[in-house]
Parts: structure tokens; sequence; C-alpha cells
């Protein structure tokens, strides 16, 4: 079968690997839809395993079920997610599935999402493997655990109806933050972005005010809140500025959700006194997603609650794997970026 190989960045190259076979209780899924996350692009950690082929928000059907699965079936339209928990250790039965052994280190796609056919091992059938819904097309459920992601986070920041929500940073995370918050009832959603168009995107998405990330957001902020800072600040661009700006801009009593990860060498300089001591702010973070986020995504995909067919900006066929990474790893001119493997 093809694949697209990951070299680097601005290597990817189509090449032959052989399709991989199945066991008892798995899945071989031939993939119509696979879309490039940011974190595929960060290459200063991918690097390490290249070459590789990533991808892991995938769309298919099934061509093969393995003896003994139960609920799927050969030609059954299926999502799935790569990773998933144990369900039995203590951080599963205390909530967090997504910092389990199993999920951030034991599962995976066979050999990944970039490709013709993928194998879905049993425990990713079991437990991380869902059924589409007619409605809901290939393109649009590979935005699944994506939005699964952004589910879990904005939970864990517990934004309430009526919030002021300040989303730093509108690329493909910020602008599913917007679109979450919005139809979870915040009160008012304020994007920040360098780029004009982001911020026209923030606008079309329901945002209701956007402002240049480099102007002095807390103080623009205060200014549109009544004086207050953000009930919640998510913090969706990699930037040491931008947490700066998160601990000035955030509201007494307010979560500060730090969902974008940052190079391995970041450091933040943090007075404690001034973002905590008489202020009661929380600063969390969220990882990745469970099998009940994935549902609950798919669910607010199905219901059109949020709309993601709008975001995507460009679709290609596999040889051209190469020029969707260098779009996605550039940052500019892109929102989501689809591969059809089939084509």
């Amino acid at each position: 079968m093809r694949v697209a190989m990951y070299y680097n960045n601005r290597d990817v190259r189509l090449e032959e690997m052989q399709a991989p076979r199945i066991g008892p209780d798995e899945l071989l899924v031939q993939i119509f839809a696979s879309s490039i996350c940011g974190s595929d692009t960060m290459e200063w950690y991918r690097i390490k395993r290249a070459p590789l082929v990533l991808g892991h928000e995938i769309a298919g059907r099934i061509a093969q079920a393995g003896e003994g699965v139960v609920g799927f079936h050969e030609g059954d339209r299926v999502v799935a997610t790569h990773h998933v928990p144990c369900f039995s250790c203590h951080y599963c039965r205390s909530g967090h599935e997504t910092v389990c052994n199993t999920l951030l280190g034991e599962t995976h796609f066979d050999p990944g999402g970039f490709c013709e056919y993928v194998r879905l091992p049993a425990i990713n059938v079991d437990r991380g493997t869902w059924l589409l819904p007619d409605e809901v097309t290939y393109e649009a459920a590979t935005f699944v655990e994506p939005l699964a992601c952004v589910l879990r986070g904005q939970r864990i920041a517990g934004i309430q109806p009526g919030a002021s929500v300040l989303v730093l940073g509108s690329g493909i995370a910020g602008l599913l933050h917007v679109k979450l918050a919005l139809a979870n009832g915040a009160g008012m959603v304020v994007a920040t972005d360098l780029s004009s168009e982001r911020l026209a995107l923030a606008r079309q998405y329901g945002a209701h005010h956007t402002l240049p990330a480099d102007s002095d957001v807390p103080l623009e902020f205060n200014k549109l809140n009544n004086g207050r800072g953000a009930d919640v600040v998510i913090v969706c661009a990699a930037a040491e500025t931008v947490c700066q700006q998160a601990f000035q801009a955030v509201g007494r009593g307010g979560v500060i959700l730090l969902f974008a990860p940052t190079p391995a060498d970041t450091e933040v300089p943090l007075n404690i006194n001034d973002v905590f001591w008489r202020r009661d702010v929380t600063v969390t973070t969220s990882y990745a997603a469970s099998p009940n986020d994935c549902a609950g995504a798919l669910e607010l995909i199905r219901s059109k609650r949020v709309r993601v067919d709008d975001m995507i900006t460009h679709r290609f066929g596999l040889a051209d794997t190469g020029v969707g990474f260098r779009l996605v790893a550039e940052g500019a001119g892109s929102l989501k970026v689809i591969i059809k493997p089939q084509e």
C-alpha cells in the first residue's frame, strides 16, 4: 500500500509498505480522510522517531474484521482514536484517563493515518472506535479527536453559562474553543491572533470581539468586560509572551487553561504573588481526550451544535501530503488540511 513517510516537516515522501495484517478482535480500516494535526508538525518532537507514518485523526470504512470482533462489520463507516486508556489504573479510576500509561505510550495505530489502510488493535476497537452516523462525512469525522480534546479542556476549565472567555491564539484549536464556548453558553468570547485572516475567521465563527495578539490584550479585554479580567483564559498559542498575557488577563477567581504545547525548552517567568495572592486564580492543563470525550465530540458534530466542515481549507491526495505538512508547519494560509489517502 502507499504511505506518506515523514522524515521532517519539509520532507514527506510517498513510499510503499506492506498493508498491515490483522488478528483476532482487530479491524483493518480503509482510510478515506485523515487530517493533519498541529502536533504532527512539532518537528522537535517527531523527528526523534523519524522516519515514520504519522496521522491520528482518521475516518474510513472497515475492510476486514478479525475473528471475535463484536459490533462492527465489513463495510461499516467508522472513526477511531489512536490512544485509549486501560480504565483500571489509579489515573483512570480518578478521572485522569489521559495520563494513563496505556494511553500515553502503549496504544497507537499501525502504521498511522497517512496511508491507505490502518490496523486497529483490539484495545482500540474495544474502546476507541465508533460507527459514523449517516449525516457525518468522513471529513467531518476527522474532527472528532481534536474536538474531543477541546471538550475535555473546557470541562476541566469549568466554563459556566454567561462566562467571559479569552482565547489566546486562533489556530484550529483556538477556533474550536471559540465554537464550543459559544455552544456551551459563554456570555462573551474574545479571540486573539497575529493574523488578521485568523481574526476574521474567529469573528465569522461567532467571537464577540477579536484583538491583535501584539496589542495590550489584558487592558483591551478589561475594557470590553466592564473592567474585569476573564473568567477563563485558554492558551492556544505556544509562546512565552502569550502565557504572560494569560497571567495578566485572567480575572479574580478565574481559570487559566494551558492548552497548547510549547517547545521543550520554553520557560515562563512567574511572580507567584502577582498571579495568585488575593486573586484566587487556578492554572490548569489538559492533554488529549478520553473515549467519553470522543463520543461527546461525535455527537456535537452529528447534531451540528459545533459545525466543523467550514473549517476545512485544503484537501490533498496522499502523494501531496508533504504540501499539506508545509502549509500546517508554516501556520499561514491554511486552517484544516485533509489528506484523502484513496486519491
